[in-house]
């Protein structure tokens, strides 16, 4: 994987996954003594319809979802 020469580089999708980080996902960065470097998720704290929201932006195509009909998925969101 290369840095571009603004600095960015794409996380690949199956660690964005395992790491919980989802479009738009405010994340910090921390060098430690070795040189590693730890990118980690920003706790921003949401009210309960916004958590349920964030959860499922951008996965309407996920697999989770399929064949679920307008009521399920609005169930599935109301909680």
């Amino acid at each position: 994987m290369k840095i571009t020469s603004k600095g960015q580089v794409t996380i690949p999708q199956a660690v964005r996954e395992q790491a919980g980080l989802l479009p738009h996902s405010e994340v910090e960065f921390e060098v430690q003594a070795n040189g590693d470097v730890v990118i980690r998720p920003v706790a921003t704290p949401l009210t309960s319809i916004r958590q349920r929201f964030e959860r499922v932006r951008g996965t309407a195509n996920a697999s989770q979802f399929k064949g679920m009909g307008t009521d399920e998925f609005m169930a599935f969101l109301r909680g």
